[in-house]
């Protein structure tokens, strides 16, 4: 009985541990434009359109490391994105492939 608790107590430490150091998933997002890029808008379908957090914008000719959140961990790999600039214009959706290592996204 003992060895069994062990056990249960070592497998659930280690699974901890695993999720506790689970990679979150990231991508560099560059502003190519000449307008502040203040909102990113992500969906799966292309219908439902959900912001992306970038925080304050991305100045013209700047870049910034995103990561997804966590709530996104069901969603699948391949997302559509478009960009928002401050004078309320919107880019082309184009479709990424979020689970690309390196990814960088340029708008």
């Amino acid at each position: 009985m003992k060895v069994l608790v062990t056990v249960a107590l070592l497998l659930g430490m280690t699974l901890t541990a695993k999720i506790a150091s689970a990679e979150s998933y990231s991508f560099k997002l560059t502003n190519t434009t000449k307008s502040k890029m203040v909102k990113l808008l992500v969906s799966e379908d292309g219908k439902k359109w959900a912001p992306f957090d970038i925080g304050k914008g991305i100045a013209p000719g700047e870049s910034a490391t995103m990561e997804w959140d966590e709530s996104t961990n069901n969603e699948g790999c391949e997302q559509k994105v478009k960009a928002v600039y401050d004078d309320k214009t919107e880019s082309e959706p184009a479709t990424f492939d979020f689970c690309e290592e390196g990814l960088d996204l340029e708008f």
